[in-house]
């Protein structure tokens, strides 16, 4: 349990646990080496319009060069692209698909995947007005817009 300056009394500490089997190699050494993630791409949901960064770390030496596919076809270079990720900038439906980042240098590569959901958040509530009683809402549908999901799951309204 942590217990120094700006800890909670009984939570443990946010600190990484490392394990043999989880060391990651030194970035900062100029040993040559192939490619590796030191972070993947994950799984993630967002709503039509809304912006998400899809984010990878690289390690290897010499620096690798990145290069994105969406649905296996290669992504033009822009400025989206950068050392850390792929930004999608008022998502549609059709960029869903899975979405592959590829780091490559002189001693080999590496690639990773995921798959990105968009919801169609489009006019999900239906309300009818009656000159009586006023409006009444028959159904509605809660989704919040630009939210990401680290696990799609699919829960029925009860």
């Amino acid at each position: 349990m942590a217990d120094g300056p700006g800890s909670s009394p009984g939570l443990p500490s946010k600190r990484p646990k490392i394990t043999k089997d989880k060391i990651v190699p030194d970035t900062g050494s100029s040993e040559p080496t192939a490619p590796f993630f030191t972070r993947k791409l994950r799984k993630a949901a967002v709503g039509t319009s809304c912006d998400i960064r899809l984010r990878v770390s690289v390690g290897g030496f010499p620096k690798a060069t990145l290069t994105w596919y969406h649905n296996n076809e290669p992504l033009p270079p822009s400025e989206a692209q950068d050392a850390g990720g792929l930004w999608i900038r008022d998502c549609r439906t059709s960029d869903a698909g899975l979405y592959t980042c590829m780091a490559t240098n002189e001693l080999g590569e590496a690639s990773c995947s995921a798959v990105l959901a968009i919801m169609d958040l489009g006019e999900g509530n239906q309300v009818n007005a009656d000159p009586r009683t006023g409006p009444q809402i028959d159904s509605m549908a809660f989704l919040t817009p630009c939210l990401l999901f680290d696990s799609l799951k699919h829960y029925p309204c009860q």
